[in-house]
Formats: structure tokens, C-alpha cells, sequence
């Protein structure tokens, strides 16, 4: 077994394989370079090299950069784990230190679950000066995708779309809240369906078109009046102080941007769905400590969310 492995890796250059995360995470030749404090021929070169190792393109030309073949990504779902753990035993990394550590985790989120997480996220790691968290804007489709290519350490989003290499974990229930400026629109809550159908509204969809709501008061043979529409429900929620305006957010966003903003809330006077927020991570990366760390510090901060 020792011969076949020692016979295979004088094949190739395993430096290699940290040219193609680099290029993988960055892509750009130009970026992988400077992240790997390499002369961008010498990426170029690395690049021509995988290609000929693996027999295949792996990174197309596009007009911002490059992007990964379907070989690419299928390798990246097998190198990025093994890259983590030879990192690990290199550098020690297999013991995990957050007052001493030197590491950036990225989680993907949307913008209401930042609202609702990363400001206690940013006050656990407020202390741990090599402790850095960046976050990637995601959705429950596209998370799992970011996961595998290695975009991101961690992902939280309200039921996230599984593959078979995931893991998960289950971080709090949500819903829907309705939002505005009481003294703009001076309703009495909670809401009652007249005055929800009767004052405009501000939409959050992905398409500008149509929201949940849209959905479930079609359902009922009833409309509202859509004046205007966001991808973002912190976009929506920054309107509402100056605009009277009725706008329908995840509760867990909801409760934020209401004490932040003085805006009233009240349960929409509807029945509304309620879903399940989870943490999803590549299983491969479960034993990591750092990010084992990573998880309990996202599970700590939905304890504290559910609590407030």
C-alpha cells in the first residue's frame, strides 16, 4: 500500500493542490497569485500543470476571471477536506486555540440571518485578535454548492438543501412578522386583515414579483398592493421609518430592525408558515477543531437569539 501511494505522489507536486484551492476560492490567476504571494507566470504555469496532472481544463476564461469546470468541482469536494487536514498537521491546527489562533471562518448567510446572528457572533470573537469572520451572502439552494467548492466553512440557512456528503444541525424555529412606523400608519395590533390589505406594502422576493404572501392571500381570492420590491430585508426595513408602508420579514430579522429602527410588529393576519433555521457543513470537516469551534460559537449565538 506504501509503494502504490509513494509511486503515485512522485507523480505530481502536491504544492500544486494549493494552487488549485487558491484558484478555486479567488478565481483569478491574478488573485491566486497574490494570495499565494506567487508571480501570476508562475500561477499560469501551476495551472498548465494541473491540467496536464488531471487531464482536464479545470478553470475557463471569463471576462472577470475564471471559473471551475464540473472536474474541478468534483475534485474540489475531495481535495479541499484533505488539503484542511494536512494544514492541520502541518501547522498544529488540530488543537484549536480561538485566544491564540490565527484564522478566518466564512459562513454563508442571507441578510436577515445576519441581522439576527452576526452581531453576537462579532461580540464572542470581539476579544480574539487573529480571529476574523467574513460572511458570503447565500440562500437554502445555493448553499450547499458554496459548501462543497469550498467558498465557505459553515453554512445557516431555514432549511437548507441537503447532499449526501452534509451535515446538520438544527439552530431555531422561525416565521413571519409584520412591520412599520407607528407613527406614519397609527394601526392597532395586532394587525387585523382589513388593515393589512388596505395600506401598501413593500415586497422582499428574489424576482420582484411576488412574495409567500402574494401566494397565500391569492389562495383566498385576495391581492395586495405591492408599491414597491427588494431582494434584501434589511433594504425593506430601512424604508419603513419614512415611508407608510407595511412590509412582512422573517421574524428572527423582524424583531431586530423593530428595536433598531422603533418600528411596531405584529403576527400577519394570516396563517404563515413556520420553518426550521440549520447550520450545514461538509462532512468531511466535521472533526476539524476550529471549526467545531465555529459551530458552537453560531449554536451559542441562536441560544441567545431564541432567548431575546
Amino acid at each position: 500500500m506504501i509503494d502504490i501511494y509513494e509511486t503515485e505522489f512522485r507523480k505530481a507536486d502536491l504544492n500544486l493542490l494549493v494552487v488549485f484551492s487558491a484558484l478555486l476560492r479567488e478565481r483569478s490567476v491574478t488573485r491566486a497569485a497574490a494570495a499565494l504571494h506567487l508571480s501570476q507566470g508562475a500561477t499560469s504555469a501551476a495551472l498548465g500543470r494541473l491540467r496536464t496532472l488531471f487531464g482536464d481544463e479545470l478553470f475557463t476564461r471569463t471576462r472577470g476571471g475564471v471559473e471551475p469546470t464540473p472536474r474541478a468541482l468534483e475534485l474540489a469536494r475531495r481535495v479541499e477536506p484533505a488539503l484542511s487536514l494536512i494544514h492541520g498537521a502541518v501547522t498544529d491546527r488540530d488543537r484549536f486555540d480561538p485566544a491564540t489562533a490565527r484564522r478566518t471562518f466564512t459562513l454563508g448567510m442571507s441578510d436577515d440571518l445576519e441581522a439576527a446572528l452576526l452581531p453576537r457572533l462579532l461580540a464572542a470573537t470581539a476579544a480574539l485578535p487573529g480571529v476574523r469572520i467574513a460572511v458570503r451572502q447565500t440562500t437554502r439552494n445555493t448553499v450547499g454548492g458554496m459548501i462543497d467548492r469550498g467558498e465557505i466553512d459553515l453554512g445557516v440557512a431555514a432549511a437548507p438543501a441537503h447532499g449526501a456528503d452534509h451535515r446538520s444541525r438544527d439552530l431555531f424555529e422561525s416565521g413571519y412578522t409584520c412591520l412599520f412606523a407607528p407613527r406614519l400608519l397609527p394601526l392597532r395590533t395586532p394587525l387585523g386583515l382589513d388593515d393589512y390589505l388596505s395600506h401598501p406594502h413593500l415586497l422582499i422576493s428574489y424576482d420582484g414579483r411576488r412574495g409567500i404572501v402574494d401566494d397565500l392571500l391569492e389562495a383566498r381570492g385576495l391581492t395586495r398592493r405591492v408599491i414597491a420590491s427588494t431582494t434584501h430585508f434589511a433594504g425593506a426595513a430601512l424604508q419603513l421609518p419614512t415611508l407608510a408602508a407595511l412590509a412582512t420579514l422573517p421574524t428572527h430579522a423582524a424583531t431586530v430592525y423593530a428595536r433598531a429602527l422603533g418600528l411596531a410588529a405584529s403576527p400577519p393576519p394570516l396563517p404563515m408558515p413556520t420553518y426550521t433555521v440549520s447550520a450545514i457543513w461538509h462532512g468531511t470537516l466535521t472533526d476539524d477543531p476550529g471549526l467545531r469551534w465555529l459551530r458552537g460559537l453560531v449554536e451559542d449565538a441562536a441560544r441567545d437569539h431564541r432567548r431575546s
